[in-house]
């Protein structure tokens, strides 16, 4: 940042350096809004919810979610391609769950600040 650039006159120059440098590039920017945009819907909200405390195969899953099995398959296929969940095969079935505990927590922390208000 330029000396001769004020953002205010209550930040320094070198906090607002620093803030600049910590901001993601232009690729982290994408990837985040990619993530954040695969917990806009609704149906892969209700599935995270679900493996958040179960791991279940397609139709067990289909069941409690409500959803076609064809529906919950296409879910899963996007939110394993974006890591967010991740399967095991035991014989012919597959069973789902989160990836890891990232997920259940993004998903918490943002029902938690819904239920602050």
């Amino acid at each position: 940042m330029s000396k001769d650039t004020c953002l205010c006159k209550y930040i320094s120059p070198a906090k607002a350096d620093a803030v600049l440098r910590s901001m993601p590039d232009e690729k982290q920017a994408d990837s985040l809004s990619g993530l954040f945009r695969l917990f806009g819907d609704p149906s892969r909200l209700r599935i995270i919810h679900v493996l958040m405390h179960l791991e279940l195969c397609v139709a067990d899953l289909s069941s409690l979610v409500g959803m076609q099995q064809p529906a919950v398959s296409q879910q899963l296929k996007l939110l394993r391609l974006a890591r967010l969940v991740k399967y095991r095969k035991q014989g012919k079935t597959v069973y789902y769950s989160l990836d890891d505990e990232h997920v259940g927590r993004i998903f918490r922390l943002g029902l938690t600040h819904l239920q602050e208000r």
